[in-house]
C-alpha cells in the first residue's frame, strides 16, 4: 500500500568515481526528499539495495545550497564521499545552480561540505579526520581475520571523519590484489580500509574497503575512506602533489579517486577528493 503522502519525485541513479559507466559505485538520488520521514527514507534505501541512497532537502543552513540525508540499507550516515559527489552532479543535471559560482555547499551530518567545481572533475573538500592509534588487540584481530602477513604491514591507525575506519597500509599493491576476500573472517562492527602503493600503471595507490557491520561486504569505491586516508598521509607529510587511487579492482570495477592537495600548502591545506560521475537513470519515483 502506498504511503498516504506519496507523490511523484525527481529521481536519478548514477555511478560515481569512474569514467566507465557501471565501473564505479552506484548511488540512488531522490532530488526532492522534502516531507519524507526518517522511516520513509530508510525503507526506500533498503528497497534500492544500493550501498547508499541520498535525499535532497531544502537547506536548513542559509549558507548551504541543499541539505542531504545519506542512508545505507540499514542506517543513516553523517557523511559519505561517493554520495556527496554523485548527488552534486545529479542536482546540477536537474537544472539547479549553486549560490556561488564554482562551488556547491552541501549540509549533512558533519556540517557544511564544499564541492569544488573548478577542476577537471568535481571534488569535495574532505572534512577533518581525527587520527588515533589502533589498539594492538584490534590490529591483531584484523591481521588474523584478513590473513595479512604482519611483516608486510607498514603502518596502521584509526581514522574518524564521520565514519570510523581501521586503516592499514601494506608494502605493495599486490598485497591487496592477492588478498582472498572469501577467506576473510569478519571482525564484527569494524570497517577496515587497506592501502598500498602501486609500482606502475595509471594509479599511485590501491585501496580495498571491507565493511564488517553485518557479515562482510567489499565496497567498490569509498570516497570517505579515501578522504580519511589522504588526511592520514598528509599528517605524515606524504601528500606533496595530486595522486590517483584505484579501488574496486578485485570486484570488477574501474574506480579512480583523485586526491588533490592545495599546491601552495600541501601539508596543511584542505584535501580535495574528486571523481567522475555518470548518470545512468533519470525519471521519477513515487514516495
Amino acid at each position: 500500500m502506498a504511503h498516504k503522502t506519496a507523490r511523484s519525485r525527481v529521481f536519478m541513479q548514477c555511478d560515481v568515481f569512474s569514467t566507465t559507466p557501471t565501473g564505479g559505485n552506484g548511488l540512488a538520488v531522490v532530488l526532492d526528499g522534502d516531507g519524507l520521514s526518517d522511516d520513509d527514507m530508510q525503507a526506500f534505501a533498503r528497497w534500492t539495495n544500493l550501498a547508499e541512497t541520498t535525499f535532497v532537502c531544502p537547506p536548513t543552513d542559509p549558507a548551504a545550497d541543499y541539505d542531504i540525508r545519506i542512508f545505507t540499507v540499514s542506517r543513516e550516515l553523517p557523511f559519505a564521499g561517493h554520495p556527496t559527489l554523485g548527488t552534486a552532479t545529479c542536482w546540477m543535471a536537474a537544472g539547479n545552480t549553486p549560490k556561488q559560482v564554482g562551488v556547491i555547499r552541501q549540509n549533512c551530518g558533519v556540517g557544511l561540505v564544499e564541492i569544488d567545481l573548478s577542476g577537471d572533475t568535481p571534488a569535495f573538500i574532505a572534512p577533518p579526520t581525527v587520527v588515533s592509534e589502533m589498539p594492538e588487540a584490534t590490529l591483531a584481530a584484523i591481521t588474523t581475520a584478513l590473513n595479512l602477513d604482519p611483516t608486510r604491514i607498514n603502518s596502521h591507525a584509526v581514522l574518524d571523519n564521520g565514519p570510523v575506519w581501521h586503516a592499514i597500509e601494506m608494502r605493495d599493491a599486490d598485497d591487496l590484489l592477492t588478498l582472498d576476500a572469501v577467506a576473510i573472517s569478519p571482525v564484527k562492527g569494524l570497517a577496515v580500509g587497506l592501502i598500498a602503493p602501486h609500482k606502475d600503471g595509471d594509479a599511485d595507490y590501491e585501496v580495498r574497503m571491507f565493511s564488517m557491520w553485518s557479515g562482510l561486504t567489499e565496497d567498490p569505491i569509498t570516497g570517505s575512506l579515501n578522504a580519511a586516508l589522504a588526511h592520514w598521509m598528509q599528517s605524515q607529510g606524504r601528500v606533496k602533489a595530486p595522486h590517483i587511487v584505484a579501488q574496486g579492482t578485485c570486484i570488477g570495477r574501474l574506480g579512480r579517486v583523485h586526491v588533490i592537495p592545495l599546491p601552495d600548502d600541501p601539508d596543511n591545506g584542505p584535501m580535495r577528493i574528486g571523481g567522475h560521475t555518470n548518470i545512468l537513470i533519470e525519471g521519477r519515483v513515487t514516495l
